[in-house]
Formats: structure tokens, C-alpha cells, sequence
């Protein structure tokens, strides 16, 4: 991972009207699908459900966590949940989607039936969507301001945010609705989280997403909820999908974080000091995935600009159901941007 209509002042008593017969209540105010005049896209009456739900059950929750130790204000340093205002104008969608293959998901997933069967992916810390939308754009080989009617029928995308304010952004300036649904979550909620990402799947009929995105969001739950927040989240994200695409923060940019958010006169993270899982944090995200959550590490699509890997998992029970072609392993050996981790 709201607005009500003000009722009309009280008239004065010198333009008092004498009092009229009782009238049967009112009705109720129409709920917001029914504002719609023209019938609902089936993909966006499923966000709209998704949205209103995520309103009700995450809100109070994303609302309680700003209030209490850190304000939200522009500085990048005062965003204690990774949730800057403008994240991409300093790391650029561009610089990831570049390592990716764009037809990375149509040979993970190549069709199994004449009849299309999307694939389902969830985006975690989305924040205003820009990389969501990369992603979709690249994956499908869509330029800028091009549309294709039947592609929400090959990729669908569950975005979530902890922030609602960079949710309703992501709401509006998305250009493909009917493809990619935006919500506000705090996936370390158990409840809320169950609740949100099974109502989405089983519009589809599925338990799982077919891939999982994570990218710069593992140094933001370890820093907010600690070694074992850390795993219980890498947990989760292992669970809920086949493929798992990870971009860890290296360590460096824990300190970096610690330190912003002491020059602005905020108190530090409460589990900085306290962290046992720290170094190498690449390695240690992968140990945790393949020894302790049933992952294997496919491969690396090399670094960013901002010298941070992209790294594939797989679950080892996906493996016959989808195995990795070798078609994407050879052509990415020959690119040398693909590169196997000897454990």
C-alpha cells in the first residue's frame, strides 16, 4: 500500500425556514464503483476493490508508524521507510531495466496453452511507481507513449507502498490501469498482508505471483524491524512466488541512511547498533534465501550505475514447472552480463 462531502452549514436563526413534514431518510451515498457511468474494465474493478480494502486495513497502520518518531518531509534523509518523494530522479529506472532481458519473463513463463494465462507479479516498495511501470514497459518491449490493448492479458503487477501519499501518486500518473494495481501495504502486516495479496491472486485462480520484486527495499525492513524482521520478510517473499527478483542495499548505504537521518536531528533506527546480519549484505541475502528458504540463485545481471547486484531466485519446488532456459543462460554468458555464484 478517504474523501468526504462536507455537510452545508446550519442557516442562521433570522433565515430559519419553518420546519417541512418528515421525509423518509436519504438513501446512502452511492459507494465509488458506483460513481461510474460506463461499465467497470474487469482489471480495474479488481484494483478498485484491492485499493479500498488497503485503504480500511493499512492505513491507520502507515499513519500510526509516520506520527510517532519521524515527520514526513521532503529531505531524503527523513524517509525511514525508504519512501522518498522523488526516488527516481537519483536512481533511474533505466539503469535497472537495462540488465534485464526484455524477454526475460516470456522464456521463464513461455505459454503452456493457446488460451493466455498472465503472468502475475508483485512489486514490494513500489513507491510512486516509476520502476513499476519501467518494468511493464520493458518487459513487453513498449516504448514511451505506446499502449497495447491486450497486455494486461500477458503481465499483471501488484504494486504496494508503505506510503499512501506515494500510492496516489503512483494511481494517477500510471499509464497502464488496467495492468498495474497500486495499494498501500505494510507487508511486515500479517493480517493486512494475507488479506490483500489473496484477494488479488484469487481473481486469477492462484495461491502464489509467478515473480516477486524486491528492489532496495531489504536494507528499509532491516532496519525497521531488525535481523529477524529481515528474514521473516525474505520468508514471506519466498513463499508467496516462484521467481524472485532482489536488489539488496549494500552496507554502505545502511551507515549512509543512519547518518542522514542524525543530521536532520532524528533519532537513529532503533536496530542499527543491534544488527547481527551486516557486511557483505548481497551474500548474506542470498545464504538466507537458499539455505534457510528453500531458494537457489539462478544468477546476476550484473550491477547498477550505484553498484548494486540484480539477483534471480528461483524455488527449487518451480524448478519443473519452469525450469530456466539455456537459451537465456548462454545468451547472457555471451553478454557477460550473466554471471553464476559458486557458493
Amino acid at each position: 500500500m478517504e474523501r468526504s462531502e462536507q455537510a452545508s452549514p446550519p442557516l442562521s436563526p433570522a433565515y430559519s425556514q419553518p420546519p417541512a413534514p418528515a421525509l423518509a431518510p436519504p438513501p446512502p451515498p452511492p459507494s465509488p464503483a458506483a460513481g461510474f457511468l460506463l461499465p467497470v474494465p474487469p482489471g480495474l474493478e479488481v484494483g478498485l476493490r484491492l485499493m479500498a480494502a488497503s485503504t480500511n486495513l493499512a492505513e491507520g497502520v502507515v499513519k500510526e508508524a509516520a506520527a510517532e518518531e519521524h515527520p514526513r518531509v521532503l529531505e531524503p534523509g527523513a524517509a525511514p521507510f525508504g519512501n522518498f518523494p522523488h526516488y527516481s530522479r537519483f536512481h533511474p529506472p533505466e539503469q535497472r531495466v537495462r540488465l534485464l532481458p526484455p524477454e526475460l519473463l516470456r522464456r521463464l513463463f513461455p505459454p503452456q496453452s493457446p488460451e493466455t494465462r498472465p503472468i502475475l507479479g508483485l512489486d514490494v516498495g513500489c513507491n510512486s511507481g516509476d520502476l513499476s511501470v519501467a518494468l511493464y514497459k520493458h518487459f513487453l518491449s513498449l516504448h514511451d507513449g505506446e499502449t497495447c490493448s491486450d497486455a494486461s492479458r500477458e503481465l499483471r503487477l501488484l504494486c504496494c507502498d508503505i506510503d499512501p501519499v506515494l500510492v496516489e501518486r503512483a494511481e494517477k500518473e500510471c499509464p497502464f490501469p488496467d495492468a498495474l494495481t497500486f495499494i498501500t501495504l505494510d507487508f511486515m502486516n500479517q493480517r493486512t498482508r494475507t488479506v490483500l495479496l489473496n484477494s488479488f491472486l484469487s481473481q486469477f485462480g492462484r495461491s502464489v505471483f509467478d515473480i516477486g520484486f524486491c528492489m532496495s527495499i531489504t536494507m528499509w525492513i532491516h532496519l525497521n524491524h531488525g535481523d529477524h524482521g529481515l528474514w521473516e520478510f525474505l520468508a514471506h517473499l519466498s513463499s508467496l512466488c516462484h521467481y524472485l527478483l532482489v536488489e539488496p542495499q549494500p552496507w554502505k548505504c545502511y551507515r549512509a541512511a543512519a547518518r542522514r537521518l542524525r543530521k536532520l536531528g532524528l533519532h537513529d533506527f532503533d536496530h542499527f547498533h543491534s544488527l547481527a546480519i551486516r557486511g557483505d549484505m548481497a551474500n548474506q541475502i542470498v545464504q538466507i534465501l537458499t539455505q534457510d528458504h528453500g531458494m537457489e540463485l539462478v544468477c546476476s545481471f550484473g550491477n547498477t550505475s550505484w553498484d548494486r547486484s540484480l539477483l534471480l531466485f528461483r524455488a527449487k519446488q518451480t524448478t519443473e514447472t519452469y525450469p530456466i532456459p539455456e537459451s537465456l543462460i548462454e545468451e547472457g554468458k555471451e553478454m557477460n552480463r550473466l554471471r553464476f555464484w559458486r557458493q
